[in-house]
Parts: C-alpha cells; structure tokens; sequence
C-alpha cells in the first residue's frame, strides 16, 4: 500500500491459468525484454563513458522506435522505465554516506515479469486478455475496487502466472470501532505474545517442512546436470518451498488482520532485523517466523482500518521490571522474570509486552 495525497494504492494479486501456447508468448515477452534491459544497460555505460551523460527513460524510448518483436509497445517502454529507475537509485545511493552497498545496476539472466503500464489489457469477468498473448483464465478471488493503473504478468519459481494489478481508490479516513490498546512482544517459541496475557504459537513451517526439503534436496544433488530428470526435482523442490511461503503468508495476513480489527493501538518493538539474523544459531528461526514481513503487513492494516501501530525503543525490555522499572539480568534460557527488587514473578515475554505498552 502506497499513500498519495487523498488516494493511495493497492495491489491484488490473482493466479492466472495460461495455455500452452499463451506460456510460450509470455516467456517469449520475458526473453525479448530481458535482451532489451542489456542492450538499454549497455548503452547508457557507454554514453556515459564518452559523453559523461547519463541517459533517461524519454532518451531510451527514442532508441527503441522501431522496435517490434511481438511485444506490445508499453511493455518494450516499460523496460526503459526500468533501467532508468535502476541508475536513479544507484546516484541515490552514491550521494547516501550511510549506504554502504552501492549496487552498480547489473545485466540480467533472466526477466520474469512484464508490465503493461496505461493499456494493453483488458478484465472481462474471468478472463484476462493482453495485448499479443491472448485471454489467459484468471482466479478473481476478490472483487477489484478502483481505478486499474497498471497490470503486472509475473512468474513464481514453481513455473505458477499471477497477474498484479496496481489500483488507485480514494484514501478514506476510517474510524476505528475500538477502543481497546495492546503490547506485542515478538518471540520464537511463542510467534506474539500480548500484554494481556494471550500467546499465539508459532507456526514453524520451514522447520515441520525441513525433513521432505532435505530428502528432496538430496535427490536433486544426485541427478546429472542439464538432465530432464533434474528439471523436475529442480521444480519439485521449489513448489514446496512456494507451498512454505504460502503458509506462512497466510498465518501473517490473518493474524495481523484480526490484531487491527480488534485493536485502534498496537504497540511493537522497533526490532533491527538484519542485525538479529547475523547470529547463526537463531537466523533460521528468525528467518521462518518472518517478523519483518508481519511488522509491514500490521503498518498498512492498522492504518487503513483507522488504527494506529507505534514503534518502540527495544532496549532492555526483556531485562526491565514492568513493575519497578529497574534492571535484571535474564538469560535467553529462563522463561521466567524474577525481579530481586520487588519480588515480582512472570512470564519473562508477557513482562516484556507490558513493558512495550507502557512505552508507547
């Protein structure tokens, strides 16, 4: 979700059911597209070799007339688009003094998505038809409300079509039914625990799942590579990585959904993230429970339901007495918070959770 003055927009997803033939014209868009974004890429390198000139999108959209390999034109300038962003975001960074990656824009082995900007598309009830590929069926699982701004094709490790719609709607301030306040305290062996006592498991897909990834993932070391026969645990092994992520994504988007329905303030920790997953013991767990991904999905869901999500200093909450406020030093091993100062005996998470909310 993007915010825009008095608008803001959205993104749905839906799975798409392409034929064979309509397969081989979208990997033939992707193909074109890729060689396009080289071309592009090494043209820009080399006029600013001799020109000291970066080239613009409007520069390589003027390259590019002529240019007709089956491909809808607002594909090919999409492209442009691209390459463009891609040196933008490179000076960006290079002016940033805080951006350690600078990330020079690389050439691409491969493309696999399209994107029809303004036109080119069209949604007739359960077909999707675009322009040079044909009516492809599509899953309408939810009913598109706004202005359709843009239509992206993508394909999945799995070899699975969805197509992504940018939609702009009217940014409507909503009211929160509620009134009820909460802390989250964010957790491995518990995935939240809130400062009113409740715990939500965790899930652990990844892990339940790691038995048949491992067996799979021997299978396909042992096969000849360029065989067919690796091609299929190649696409075997990533349909079950796919079906983890699917998991996963479902767990977040309905818990974090009944959390901002139920709550006008959710008070969470401003966790580093990328700091916490450098610890080799913990990273896979880290990595599983996904807590970036929900802390996002909780920032857009509070806001649109007319709640609220505060951020909070993650210093010492573990550590401090909710009750006396003074410091304690607790292993990551004991579950329970014994405070020597005033007595008091909890759950070390839910002393953490109270402490969050009294924060925010």
């Amino acid at each position: 979700v993007k915010h825009i003055i008095n608008k803001m927009l959205l993104t749905y997803k839906f799975r798409i059911y392409p034929e064979k033939k309509q397969v081989k014209r979208i990997n033939h868009n992707f193909d074109v597209c890729r060689e396009i974004y080289n071309k592009l890429l090494e043209l820009n390198i080399k006029t600013y070799k001799s020109k000291k000139k970066s080239l613009n999108k409007y520069d390589f959209n003027n390259h590019m007339k002529g240019i007709n390999n089956e491909i809808h034109s607002q594909v090919i300038q999409n492209v442009s688009d691209r390459v463009s962003k891609a040196f933008q975001n490179f000076y960006r960074r290079l002016k940033d003094k805080n951006c350690k990656k600078k990330g020079f824009p690389r050439y691409k082995n491969k493309v696999k998505s399209i994107t029809y900007p303004q036109s080119g598309f069209k949604l007739n009830n359960r077909k999707l038809y675009c322009s040079k590929i044909g009516n492809i069926p599509i899953k309408l699982h939810r009913k598109l409300e706004g202005k359709i701004k843009t239509l992206t094709i993508k394909q999945n490790q799995a070899n699975q079509y969805f197509a992504c719609f940018s939609v702009e709607k009217e940014n409507k301030k909503a009211k929160h039914k509620s009134n009820k306040k909460i802390g989250i305290d964010l957790g491995l062996n518990n995935f939240i625990t809130l400062s009113n006592g409740n715990k939500i498991n965790n899930p652990r897909y990844l892990i339940k799942s790691e038995i048949k990834l491992k067996r799979l993932q021997r299978n396909l070391s042992r096969k000849k590579k360029g065989s067919k026969n690796r091609k299929k645990f190649v696409l075997r092994v990533a349909k079950l990585h796919n079906q983890i992520e699917n998991q996963r994504t479902d767990f977040l988007h309905k818990l974090s959904y009944n959390l901002t329905k139920s709550y006008s303030l959710i008070a969470i920790e401003e966790l580093k993230i990328k700091n916490m997953v450098k610890n080799r013991h913990l990273s896979k767990s880290i990595s599983d429970a996904s807590w970036n991904i929900f802390i996002q999905m909780l920032s857009y869901k509070a806001v649109t339901s007319g709640g609220q999500l505060i951020k909070v200093n993650p210093r010492n909450t573990t550590k401090e007495c909710n009750n006396c406020k003074s410091i304690m030093e607790i292993p990551l091993s004991r579950r329970i918070f014994n405070c020597d100062n005033c007595g008091l005996k909890i759950d070390r998470d839910l002393n953490a959770a109270l402490n969050i909310y009294s924060r925010a």
